[in-house]
């Protein structure tokens, strides 16, 4: 009999879901959460005290995910006690000739019924006179947009493991996987190997670390990113209840919060940062990056423009088409595998519930048909499979 029925590896936002979900899953099943670090670190993607969620997507799947994924959340704090979702509202903005076209955000509202409104500069500049925006800008309004607390959350849901019986382990960094035909062995770098059913990874940048002794690397792109409090000039212009969240669609792309558990307002540039690896990667802020941000608010959000009070840096794990992987590998089905291209904190609850039921249940090859964009033999993909090292 192997050690656990499910190991998790990766206790980040992802994978702290999973490690719920699987617990809470009950028949009495033997459940090991792994995180190679201390819980709560900051050298991966999620943690932190805010991330956007918004019903706002660039198509109709990722809105119907969005809404399935709200829900997921609130099932999370009414089960924790904790609250994780706060709404403000959502705001896109494109100027004129912007990369990125809001007109695919509003059809994939329209297509699902998400209720929105369109406005114009000058009424975004009436509702929120904190905004200068130039002619021919256009916005998208969506109420259900808000913030995610990610510390919070993943705070939430590894509590609510624990208490379904789940054991979670600290400094528990895994070596490699191997696959001896049903059964999972887990290489622990320091300690016993450890045997389970089946293994859900959700490692973000060392993700290719377990995927290629498997033999099934992803292309993956990973950089440094970084957000930044600013001292606003204008602090109570920034409160919750008087500014939204926003995402702002051109190159650069920048994404914005109002103040909340911090110094100030939020502001970063979305994939802007210097390639790097999970194990080289600076702590250091990047002057550039802080400069363009820095530019943006002095011309668009003046009011936000003060001095920088704090940035943090994070990591950005992308595919070449920037969807999610929720999968089994097809060589070795025990092994489920999650990796959220840098926008999937919203969605981590639902998550939790996916990987869970692909671990559990062996004949699904995946939950439904709205995965298959997010399998991992999806053609994109394979097509690029080329360019990892």
């Amino acid at each position: 009999m192997a050690d656990y029925d499910a190991i998790v590896v990766g206790l980040g936002g992802i994978g702290s879901a999973a490690t719920y979900r699987l617990a809470a899953a009950g028949g009495g099943c033997r459940i090991l959460g792994l995180e190679q670090f201390e819980l709560g670190h900051d050298r991966g993607a999620s943690q932190d005290v805010s991330r956007i969620t918004r019903l706002s997507y660039h198509r109709a799947d990722y809105v119907e995910l969005a809404i399935e994924a709200q829900a997921a959340w609130r099932e999370v704090e009414a089960a924790s006690g904790e609250r994780v979702i706060t709404i403000t509202g959502g705001l896109d903005l494109a100027p004129v000739g912007a990369a990125e076209s809001i007109d695919d955000y509003a059809a994939a509202m329209t297509a699902v019924g998400v209720p929105f409104e369109w406005l114009d500069e000058a009424e975004v500049m009436r509702r929120w006179p904190q905004w200068r925006l130039d002619p021919g800008t256009r916005g998208l309004f969506q109420g259900a947009g808000g913030i995610a607390d990610p510390e919070r959350g993943n705070t939430a849901h590894q509590r609510l493991a624990r208490e379904a019986g789940a054991e979670l382990r600290e400094h528990a960094a895994v070596q490699e996987i191997r696959d001896h035909g049903g059964e999972l062995e887990i290489v622990l770098e320091d300690g016993p190997s450890l045997t389970a059913g089946a293994v859900v990874l959700a490692t973000d940048a060392w993700t290719n670390d377990l995927l290629a002794p498997l033999g099934n690397p992803l292309p993956l792109s990973v950089t440094r990113e970084q957000v930044t409090w600013y001292q606003a000039r204008e602090p109570e212009a920034f409160s919750p209840e008087r500014f939204p969240i926003w995402i702002w669609l051109d190159l650069p792309s920048f994404y914005g919060f109002p103040t909340w558990r911090g110094p100030g307002p939020k502001l970063g540039q979305d994939i802007g940062g210097r390639q790097t690896t999970a194990r080289t990667r600076s702590f250091d802020p990047d002057l550039d990056c802080l400069d363009r941000c820095g530019a943006f608010l002095e011309r668009h959000l003046p009011a936000a423009a003060g001095a920088p009070a704090k940035t943090k840096t994070c990591l950005y794990t992308v595919t070449p088409d920037r969807d999610f992987v929720v999968d089994r590998l097809p060589d070795h089905p025990g092994v489920v595998v999650a990796l959220g291209s840098a926008h999937a904190y919203k969605f981590a609850a639902l998550f939790g519930l996916w990987l869970a039921e692909l671990a559990l249940n062996p004949r699904a090859r995946r939950r439904d048909e709205r995965l298959a964009a997010f399998a991992i033999d999806r053609p994109t993909l394979a097509t690029n499979l080329a360019s990892v090292p």
